[in-house]
């Protein structure tokens, strides 16, 4: 079987750089979210109600709690990140940034902490490829929230690179999360019952 092609053969065939990136998301009337990991086109589409309130209850608890160099924001904000394997331009749920690393268009490098909203169309890349990219460019605090379920998992980056489970709490369990600030995570609240 010797010259037959595999699709991982032409895996490299799929990937853009970002001049091809910024041109595919050029259209205004374009609601979709896209993102670039790693040289492949992420579409999503905008998120739901319950999305956006897990996202402002987040905001509003974090957002007293951070130092001056800090900023809490919302996607979609582009986070241009060197992972070693590809372009990747990502737009976290939340983050809280470093002041200095924001430019024009969103903010360079790895950021304090990325949150992640699951949905039924983003929960395989969040947990995926979208962590993984994360862990590679050295995003130090990463959080998933699960509305659903309602379930909150906080994970940090470990000494070999990899994301480490330090707290996962469900319903109206309540979780005390000492970084990257000190605060308690209630997922129940958090999704606004």
């Amino acid at each position: 079987m010797t010259g037959m092609q595999l699709l991982t053969d032409r895996a490299d065939a799929f990937r853009v750089g970002r001049a091809e990136f910024e041109a595919i998301r050029d259209r205004p009337s374009d609601p979709d979210r896209y993102e670039l990991l790693d040289g492949e086109v992420l579409v999503t589409p905008a998120p739901s109600p319950v999305h956006q309130e897990v996202v402002s209850e987040l905001t509003a608890l974090l957002r007293p709690l951070v130092p001056p160099h800090w900023s809490v924001l919302s996607g979609p904000l582009d986070v241009e990140l060197a992972t070693g394997e590809g372009d990747t331009v990502l737009q976290p749920d939340l983050l809280i940034a470093h002041r200095g690393r924001l430019t024009a268009t969103g903010h360079d490098g790895a950021p304090v902490l990325v949150v992640e909203i699951l949905s039924p169309t983003t929960w395989q890349r969040d947990l995926g490829g979208k962590m993984a990219a994360y862990a590679r460019a050295g995003v130090q605090h990463y959080w998933v929230v699960a509305p659903t379920t309602p379930s909150v998992t906080v994970y940090e980056l470990g000494e070999e690179g990899t994301y480490v489970e330090r707290h996962h709490a469900e319903g109206d369990q309540q979780v005390d999360v000492a970084a990257p600030v000190q605060v308690m995570l209630n997922p129940k609240r958090l999704t606004g019952d």
